[in-house]
């Protein structure tokens, strides 16, 4: 069940740069990202009041603040920054390999952050999944032409913006329905996002069957399916081994580039992704009954997680992720 959720999470997530990519060939990336979530949002919050309405009993206001906040980092701020660059001439699979290197970030704060061992195997997996990311899209980047030089730094604050959500979530002690948590970080993004369009004059949508044929590709693919099992995955087995998929981005990216667009799959791109799935590999294997950095022992129970829980397992220890047990 596992590896099934993985495969789909990556060609989910993979499929967010495509569609940014047939967006921006139609409208501005804020004109792309209010549809996106406008109607999105009225959906959720018309199955919240009616048939989700149980999962938000409970809930203090801090929560949902909280929950906006993860929104508006994970959603708001990492979407803008990827549309954003993809629009400024930054290609897909360049902003995949900026965004390819969120594992190594949330690798080396896990610790500090979060009392989560990184071992050293984990540490080799995480610098090859850099190193195949890095092989299939060092030669396009170094193609482009006509790109300022500054533009690469906004898909680097959105991979930021991305990481600090995901650490804000793992330090919740409120346990949050996934339902509702969809919920809040898409109406949040929906105010922002019609906010930003209205303030641009860049509201009203173009009409053409491609602008909404890349709505419903980012509302069921990227939300729905990568947004979506992005925190089921983190939940059920932490961060450092969520990350470590975000490697297989640029090139799955790649792939789905040469299959819709025609853009060239050559040895390079294809060596990248073997190096891509041996580091997933890597990370994935190790950290199965290891040891506590500070004891040397395996790690005991924290005791401030929810009481409904086992044991945190050692990739796990020092604070419970918020949406249930691993």
């Amino acid at each position: 069940m596992n590896a099934l959720l993985s495969i789909a999470f990556v060609l989910c997530w993979s499929s967010g740069f495509i569609g940014a990519k047939l967006g921006a060939g139609s409208a501005a990336a804020v004109t792309v990202l209010m549809w996106r979530f406008l109607p999105l949002a009225v959906i959720l919050l018309v199955a919240a009041a009616t048939l989700g309405r149980a999962s938000w009993r409970g809930l203090a206001a801090r929560d949902v603040v909280r929950q906006a906040a993860i929104g508006v980092l994970s959603q708001s701020g990492y979407l803008l920054t990827v549309y954003y660059a993809i629009q400024l001439g930054v290609s897909s699979g360049t902003t995949a390999l900026i965004d390819g290197v969120q594992p190594l970030v949330a690798g080396a704060l896990a610790g500090p952050l979060l009392g989560q061992y990184v071992s050293r195997r984990q540490w080799l997996g995480l610098c090859l999944g850099v190193a195949g990311v890095a092989l299939v899209t060092t030669a396009d980047a170094m193609a482009a032409n006509g790109v300022a030089a500054w533009a690469y730094l906004v898909p680097f604050l959105g991979m930021l913006s991305l990481v600090a959500a995901t650490f804000l979530e793992s330090r919740s002690r409120t346990r949050v329905a996934p339902g509702v948590a969809l919920t809040v970080h898409c109406a949040t993004s929906a105010v922002l996002f019609t906010v930003f369009a209205v303030a641009a004059g860049a509201a009203a949508p173009p009409a053409e069957a491609g602008f909404w044929a890349a709505v419903v590709w980012l509302v069921v693919l990227s939300t729905f399916g990568g947004y979506g099992l992005y925190w089921l995955i983190l939940r059920r087995s932490g961060v450092t081994k969520v990350n470590a998929l975000m490697f297989l981005m640029a090139p799955v990216t790649a792939v789905w580039g040469a299959v819709m667009f025609g853009e060239a799959f050559g040895v390079q791109t294809g060596l990248g992704l073997g190096v891509g799935l041996a580091a997933v590999a890597v990370v994935q294997r190790d950290g199965r009954g290891g040891r506590s950095r500070k004891t040397g022992r395996s790690p005991q129970p924290d005791p401030h997680s929810l009481p409904v829980c086992p044991a945190p397992k050692p990739q796990d220890s020092g604070h419970r992720l918020s949406g249930g047990c691993s």
